[in-house]
């Protein structure tokens, strides 16, 4: 076999003729690479192009719709999927180079908001409104909303009763006068006039719709910048204009999509696909529905922002709606705008419901899940006192547990809110991501090297396999990035960054920085600046805000159920538990076996980088 610098020597294992590729050139090309573009590395912007050829024919110009909640209503968790993928999405094009308008389409306009304007004559309180007025207008909601309930439910009561007597031939009218009451004077018939004024353009009924969506604006908007979420253009269903969809509703019947059914205008789509059915787009009082407006809405946004691709990332209940919406938008002879929409699906966050009044709300999931990250941040009050601001480390703590629990699956599968879930510090959890990256931070400050050192250092030097498997684990991150455009799953990122993060808790014991020969040491210190910056990258890249002082290790806490002792070294625990459920890592402080007594014939002697303070 002749030599090469690129491969070594084949092998022979049984049957098997095994080729490795050399170790020294990737380690020289990769970890100046990352040195040298930091937080560009792994990102191919030329994917954004027009045409990768001719950069100055511009850039390629996506949207993403995503989030879209009702105004006047609390952003609870079942927002929370579309947020975190549709931001991620958002950050995964720009890192491939497309120019992206991050727009919020709000669920502003229809009868509900005449149910809330009732309800607000009713149970409103201008003082609570200003001191809290999202928390106000969900209460409101509720309570007017069980009313209506309440009012349905005896107007059905009454109708049956009324039929009943009707067929023995007793009166009937005092109970039709009592039906009539309800019907004409009930939350439903109210809310429906209150939305008629509205539609009709009332000054005062807008004015009070307006006040509820601004106030509605501004509280996303905090929210929003938790979870490191902007956007461009706040759009809503009240933004879309009544020519668009006027405009619209005549296309399709100048071009035979539409059809009268009964009074109701529809579009028969079986004769494309029987699983498409009909559409209706027009009501039998003439109110238009929800297609009609979608219609008019991308015929505008394609109008204002010429896209090349538009991305709606609308729940899976949604499916039919938006093939329907893309095949309609192609009858109607704009299969250009038709093929440059996708819809990203994702499956519902199960167990919730807004006029129930049993949503969990994701300001009170961030508070609960910050107060105990706070609370575990306390328990190491030297660590803690390093901590530049506690309160907002814990804060980001907790939304990276946050999301990473919603995207630790594939988009599409449901999963039951839990917030034990959602704070577990065992296996691969947000706090655990972020405390490998502060780790990385802490081994930097400890070394003390300038970035000139890092990129002069040795690499040559990095021979260990613990050292070439890490370095061909951040070789790959390019890789990982051009699957994920493929994919567009934010688990393909998240996959990879646990495995890096395994890849360097096994290494620390055997890639030693501190105390080290000088130049190993700049060697291996580079190694583990570029780990951090990949980190860093790829947790950027899900929305996450990396931590550099973490202030504990997720891993010294665990189940009321396991018994904790004290270390003879370290402030650190020494568990007594049933079986072997924690992972034996070395320690990289002291080269002192801790004792863990199990199940076992005999004590097992293991030492436990994970059970350290770091």
């Amino acid at each position: 076999f002749p030599a090469s610098p690129l491969v070594q020597p084949p092998t022979v294992k049984d049957s098997y003729l095994q080729f490795f590729f050399t170790a020294a050139p990737l380690t020289s090309l990769v970890l100046p690479s990352i040195l040298k573009n930091s937080s560009s590395y792994g990102f191919n912007r030329s994917f954004g192009h027009r045409d990768p050829r001719d950069p100055s024919l511009g850039r390629k110009r996506l949207i993403v719709d995503f989030s879209s909640p009702n105004i006047a209503k609390p952003f609870h968790a079942g927002h929370l999927r579309s947020t975190i993928i549709g931001g991620f999405l958002a950050n995964l094009y720009e890192g491939a180079g497309w120019d992206v308008v991050r727009m919020n389409y709000l669920g502003d306009w229809g009868k509900q908001y005449g149910v809330l304007a009732v309800g607000f004559e009713r149970f409103g309180s201008e003082e609570e409104l200003v001191r809290s007025p999202i928390g106000h207008l969900y209460d409101v909601y509720v309570k007017v909303s069980a009313i209506a309930r309440e009012e349905a439910e005896a107007v059905k009561a009454l109708r049956e009763e009324v039929a009943a007597k009707r067929v023995e031939g007793q009166g009937v009218e005092e109970l039709e006068v009592r039906l009539r009451k309800l019907e004409e004077e009930g939350v439903d018939e109210l809310a429906r006039r209150y939305f008629k004024r509205m539609v009709d353009g009332d000054a005062e009924a807008l004015g009070v719709w307006k006040r509820f969506r601004d106030l509605s604006i501004e509280k996303y908007k905090a929210t929003y910048s938790r979870l490191n979420i902007r956007y461009d253009d706040y759009s809503g269903e009240s933004q879309v204009k009544d020519e668009s969809m006027e405009a619209a509703a005549r296309i399709m019947e100048e071009k035979g999509v539409s059809e009268e059914s009964e009074g109701a205008v529809i579009v028969d789509l079986t004769k494309y696909s029987k699983k498409l059915g009909k559409a209706i787009v027009k009501k039998k009082d003439g109110t238009s529905l929800y297609l009609t407006r979608d219609i008019g809405a991308a015929f505008e946004r394609f109008e204002k922002y010429q896209f090349d691709k538009m991305i709606y990332v609308v729940a899976s209940q949604q499916d039919l709606h938006l093939a329907q919406l893309f095949k309609i938008m192609e009858a109607m002879g704009r299969k250009d705008i038709a093929d440059r929409c996708q819809h990203i699906n994702f499956g519902m966050v199960l167990g919730m419901s807004t006029r129930k009044g049993t949503a969990k709300f994701l300001d009170d999931i961030l508070r609960d899940v910050g107060e105990k990250m706070h609370e575990v941040m306390r328990t190491n009050q030297a660590k803690y006192e390093q901590v530049e601001d506690p309160e907002k480390t814990a804060d980001t703590l907790g939304i990276s547990a946050v999301m990473v629990q919603d995207m630790k699956g594939k988009r599409i599968n449901n999963y039951h809110f839990d917030m034990d879930r959602m704070t577990s510090f065992e296996g691969d959890t947000g706090p655990y991501l972020q405390y490998a990256h502060a780790r990385l931070c802490s081994i930097t400050r400890k070394a003390n090297l300038s970035s000139d050192e890092l990129l002069s250092a040795d690499f040559s030097l990095l021979t260990e396999e613990h050292a070439v498997d890490l370095i061909r684990q951040l070789a790959s991150w390019p890789d990982v990035f051009l699957n994920t455009v493929k994919t567009q799953e934010p688990t393909t990122v998240l996959v990879y960054l646990f495995k890096m993060a395994h890849a360097l808790s096994s290494s620390y014991d055997h890639l030693q920085v501190v105390g080290s020969e000088e130049p190993l040491k700049r060697a291996r210190m580079a190694l583990y600046a570029a780990a951090k910056q990949v980190l860093w990258n790829g947790m950027r890249l899900l929305g996450l805000s990396p931590v550099e002082r973490y202030g504990f290790c997720p891993f010294r806490f665990f189940p009321p159920s396991v018994p904790v002792l004290s270390c003879p070294v370290l402030s650190c625990p020494v568990l007594s538990c049933p079986s072997l459920f924690y992972p034996a890592l070395p320690c990289p402080v002291v080269s002192y076996p801790n004792l863990l007594s199990c199940c076992l014939p005999s004590p097992l002697w293991l030492s436990h980088s994970a059970l350290v303070p770091y």
